[in-house]
């Protein structure tokens, strides 16, 4: 927990360029050697983060917890979770896990995520994004603090109001490289991606 103690001191001299490693619609992430810092961008981050200390924190008292990234520090800026190597990319896009024919889903996965599901209103299962590898090669749940209601009730109206981006799979208009572009409402024509230069 010092290290952790230590990264909260420091964090604003932590969450810099050579740090990020991705960003969301509400969070943007750097890592830290085995830290993974999530700063959050908007007030759906900050309860994203909130439902997944308590949700860890209940599957842990369930034995539950083992293949789910835990939250070591949360407060209203940023939280705290120990690196997993994310999964890559297929063709450059993020992919649906299948959890009928993946060898890397656990029976604790499995059953951590129909707890989460059942209990909490889970939201978001399948995108590969919010998932990672750990060393023994089975998928670690990494994202899983969005509920059903919370996407339906706050996250669409905002990104239907161009407030939060929406993800969209296109070519850069500066670099050309297609990837994942953050695109704020229908009215936004800026299709440059994150490296050159928007957020």
């Amino acid at each position: 927990m010092k290290n952790v103690i230590e990264i909260v001191r420091n964090v604003d001299q932590l969450m810099i360029p050579e740090n990020f490693v991705g960003i969301g619609s509400t969070r943007k992430v750097f890592r830290f050697k085995h830290w993974v810092i999530k700063k959050h961008l908007h007030e759906i981050g900050f309860i994203q983060s909130q439902n997944e200390q308590k949700i860890h924190h209940a599957l842990k008292e369930k034995g539950l917890a083992d293949s789910v990234a835990p939250i070591l520090y949360f407060d209203e800026k940023i939280s705290i979770q120990p690196y997993v190597q994310p999964l890559p990319l297929v063709n450059g896009e993020t992919f649906d896990i299948d959890f009928n024919i993946d060898l890397r889903i656990s029976t604790n996965l499995k059953a951590a995520i129909e707890e989460i599901d059942r209990v909490y209103d889970g939201f978001d299962f399948l995108d590969s994004s919010n998932y990672g590898e750990d060393k023994h090669g089975q998928l670690m749940l990494l994202d899983y603090g969005m509920t059903k209601t919370l996407y339906e009730t706050k996250w669409v109206p905002l990104a239907e109001a161009g407030v939060l981006p929406q993800i969209y799979f296109e070519p850069c208009i500066k670099c050309g490289v297609e990837k994942e572009l953050r695109m704020y409402g229908e009215h936004d024509t800026d299709r440059r991606c994150y490296e050159c230069g928007k957020e």
